[in-house]
């Protein structure tokens, strides 16, 4: 019921909007992108996509925009003009308005939806941060600056 192009993310039925992004998280984003898609596409590993992209988690009460998106090649199947169903891996640029939205309430929910690996990457410092499914909670298994080194893809890619 929103008007076409605003940020909102719906949480749990409730409607979340969400801040423009700045410079920073922009540049992060899009490095990380080239850098990743170009990996994704050499290795035939599957889709990557960045924001704005819906991502729908169940039909009612879930739906957001996470900055990057990677589906892998046998669940591809969930890509239907928008994203139904459940990513392998998602990144957040935290924002300055979005820090407990992107740490705590989207963490919660992609670990509540079994998203494989979490990143959040906070432009400001330049630090990432990531989480791994272990059954059905996060665990984090990585920590570093300027860098994330993923599990489910078995690479380190620089921002």
């Amino acid at each position: 019921m929103l008007p076409e192009g605003t940020l909102a993310e719906l949480i749990d039925g409730i409607i979340y909007m969400s801040p423009s992004p700045n410079d920073n998280h922009q540049a992060i984003s899009m490095t990380l992108s080239i850098e990743m898609g170009s990996y994704i596409r050499k290795k035939k590993l599957g889709r990557l996509f960045a924001a704005p992209l819906d991502v729908f988690f169940d039909e009612e009460s879930n739906a957001v925009q996470p900055d990057i998106i990677f589906i892998a090649e046998e669940n591809i199947g969930i890509i239907k003009g928008q994203i139904f169903g459940v990513p392998d891996l998602i990144i957040e640029v935290l924002s300055p308005g979005s820090r407990e939205h992107d740490t705590v309430k989207k963490k919660n929910l992609y670990e509540k939806f079994g998203v494989k690996e979490y990143w959040i990457i906070d432009p400001q410092t330049g630090d990432s941060i990531g989480y791994c499914l272990d059954g059905n909670q996060f665990k984090e298994f990585y920590r570093s600056n300027g860098k994330i080194s993923s599990r489910l893809l078995d690479h380190t890619f620089e921002f």
